[in-house]
């Protein structure tokens, strides 16, 4: 019975160590997104210049990784919305091995297929 109890009282004990880390995951990804928006934002308007001609942004991670490296202010607010973007799909797709860790197979499942369309909707946002 001891034995019992002790895996029992274990389990409430990792699943709230893995919900605090998660969260902490989720806090760091929002404070990061914020502050390369800021970023970007104080840079576009000390300067003044976007970084690119007339009313034109960069589109794909291509053209957004190499605004980056060339520090153009439109460049690091898109990073930062990407990194905003990305923070709660970082998040699913932990939550992925978590449940399989935890063998709860219908919740990996559930997970799985989530992530799946968040993909299949990135991949489709791209090409329209």
């Amino acid at each position: 019975m001891a034995n019992q109890t002790k895996s029992k009282g274990d389990v409430p004990s990792r699943i709230a160590d893995v919900e605090l880390a998660i969260s902490k995951m989720l806090r760091i990804g929002v404070i990061a997104a914020a502050a390369v928006i800021i970023i970007g934002l104080v840079q576009f308007l000390v300067t003044g210049v976007s970084g690119y001609p007339d009313e034109t942004y960069p589109l794909g991670f291509r053209a957004i990784w190499e605004g980056l490296l060339a520090m153009k202010s439109v460049a690091v607010i898109e990073t930062g919305l990407l990194i905003l973007i990305l923070t709660p799909v970082l998040r699913v797709f932990v939550s992925l091995f978590v449940f399989w860790q935890e063998k709860d197979y219908r919740f990996v499942a559930i997970t799985a297929t989530v992530f799946i369309i968040l993909i299949i909707s990135f991949m489709l946002g791209k090409a329209g």
